[in-house]
């Protein structure tokens, strides 16, 4: 008799907490409101990318009826994720709409937040504030040109659930906000789709998604207060990224903190440093194999590997609590101590391997200068004299014409070049957004480089923020566009990390694993 009851309930509730669907990292996904046509869900693990199909005959009201791929999660969270409406896309049916949705449950009438997307261009966040109430009629209507955009964001940070959405290559603009003690707790979060066209099916692909979950992290922006040690640390992803549509596939995952990869001269492999140590990956995935670096245990970001594909070069702990550089062969061995001072940060090779070029402080100076270091003899050489301000991030582009490099020098982080002798110091990234770490392609073409928020110390770039790779052109007319939205920071691009082939761009995103 129990069986009976208990099975009979499940059918009561939905049916989804006993026979669960799973799709890609989602944990179910069903029909909400008994739509007249069913709608279905599909994951597509070599693109990383979802179908959904769903039909309803509206999201409104204080009823819905659509398809909904979904899983539990408490706390804070960050929805983010590329949509496009696929098959018939003549928007006939002008309020069909996809988006990320925050839901009390998978009852019909159930509270819920919803980022929407509509086929005709419309761009609305919508909530039902408590189960059965009617929709909140939305404060703030947009119609966006080009279909509404394409990354939508969706996030709950306490009380507050926030609406973004961008273009391709455009940051993300807040849609709206709203707040309702129903969505304070556990809740579902997901993708949805609706017709809103009871006789018909809508249809839609949606990739890049990522659910982050940030950390709490008391950081101010004042640089000459103390900052709180930030106790929690995350999980890492690996992801490679398509510079030529903008798709990423995460390709490894570990809830320890990994960061900066390089791809490997091959181009088959990745490199990234971890716990002190050096470790390859296939570019497709699999377990990670640990280079051999000798007696170099603490290992930094800072990890480069020369023009020539033959050696390697690594910023390395001492025992007397200074960073210094080495270099190795890249097919792993005994390292040999190159500066000579602390503390001593590479960031690139010369092309022909000579020389390399480092961020540190020497004579005593505050300030952390950009320095030439002899790889035969040490010898340093000053290029940024007399610089009160702070530099970081010199890499030298693959023909040797420039060093490229991060620099305050009106207040804002930005990105500057000289020539390899340190003359003719020029800016090249001028908005509102702290850029560090620029990496030049190897055609030559492109410059890639993180941008931080504007509400942080700007000689700063710490961990666990949510923080934009930017690609801008240096052989053709353009500023820098944006090429991913993620949670990162600090090891999410600190090291040079082109493909050979100038297409792809690997970096590191941190949030908590979740099976792909």
């Amino acid at each position: 008799m129990n069986k009976v009851f208990f099975f009979m309930s499940c059918l009561l509730v939905t049916g989804s907490l006993c026979a669960q669907h799973p799709v890609g990292i989602f944990e179910d996904h069903l029909d909400i409101g008994h739509p007249k046509l069913a709608g279905d869900a599909a994951y597509d693990p070599n693109t990383q990318s979802y179908s959904l199909k769903g039909a309803g005959d509206n999201i409104w009201f204080n009823r819905d009826e659509f398809q909904f791929v979904y899983k539990k999660i408490s706390g804070d969270f960050i929805l983010t994720a590329d949509f496009a409406f696929t098959g018939d896309t003549s928007g006939s049916i002008g309020h069909r709409k996809i988006g990320w949705m925050i839901r009390e449950s998978t009852d019909e009438g159930a509270a819920s937040a919803n980022a929407c997307k509509h086929i005709d261009g419309l761009v609305v966040l919508q909530w039902r504030p408590y189960r059965g109430m009617y929709m909140r009629d939305p404060e703030e209507e947009r119609f966006y040109p080009k279909k509404g955009g394409q990354t939508i964001q969706l996030e709950r940070i306490g009380k507050t659930i926030t609406m973004k959405i961008a273009h391709p290559g455009e940051p993300l603009q807040v849609v709206g906000s709203c707040e309702t003690d129903a969505l304070e707790k556990d809740v579902l979060v997901g993708l949805y789709i609706c017709s809103h066209d009871s006789d018909h099916v809508a249809s839609a692909r949606v990739w890049n998604v990522r659910i982050d979950k940030p950390v709490n992290y008391p950081y101010t922006s004042n640089p000459h207060a103390v900052q709180p040690v930030l106790h929690d640390v995350l999980g890492s992803r690996l992801e490679i990224l398509d510079i030529t549509d903008g798709s990423r596939r995460v390709i490894h995952e570990a809830p320890g903190r990994f960061e900066a990869p390089n791809y490997m001269p091959d181009g088959k492999r990745l490199l990234f440093n971890q716990d002190g140590s050096l470790w390859t990956i296939p570019v497709d995935g699999g377990t990670p194999e640990k280079l051999n670096t000798g007696s170099a245990a603490k290992i930094n970001n800072d990890h480069m590997i020369s023009f020539d594909g033959k050696m390697l070069g690594i910023s390395n702990g001492h025992a007397d609590g200074g960073s210094y550089v080495y270099v190795l062969p890249l097919a792993g061995g005994e390292p040999r101590q190159i500066t000579v001072e602390s503390p001593s940060y590479l960031h690139g090779w010369a092309p022909g391997g000579k020389e390399l070029v480092i961020v540190a402080k020497r004579n005593g100076s505050p300030n952390y200068n950009l320095y030439r270091v002899s790889v035969k003899d040490s010898h340093e050489e000053l290029l940024t004299p007399g610089n009160r301000t702070h530099v970081d991030g010199p890499e030298y582009s693959p023909d040797g014409k420039y060093i490229y490099y991060n620099a305050n020098v009106s207040g804002t982080m930005q990105i500057w070049r000289m020539h390899p002798d340190g003359s003719d110091k020029e800016q090249l990234t001028f908005d509102d957004y702290h850029n560090w770490f620029p990496h030049i392609s190897p055609d030559g073409k492109w410059m890639v480089f993180i941008s931080f928020p504007m509400d942080i110390d700007p000689d700063a770039h710490p961990s666990y923020k949510e923080v934009m790779l930017r690609l801008m052109p240096l052989t053709a007319p353009g500023g820098p566009r944006v090429i991913a939205y993620l949670y990162g920071g600090q090891g999410t691009l600190n090291a040079p990390s082109w493909s050979p082939d100038s297409r792809h761009i690997a970096f590191v995103s941190n949030s908590v694993p979740m099976n792909r």
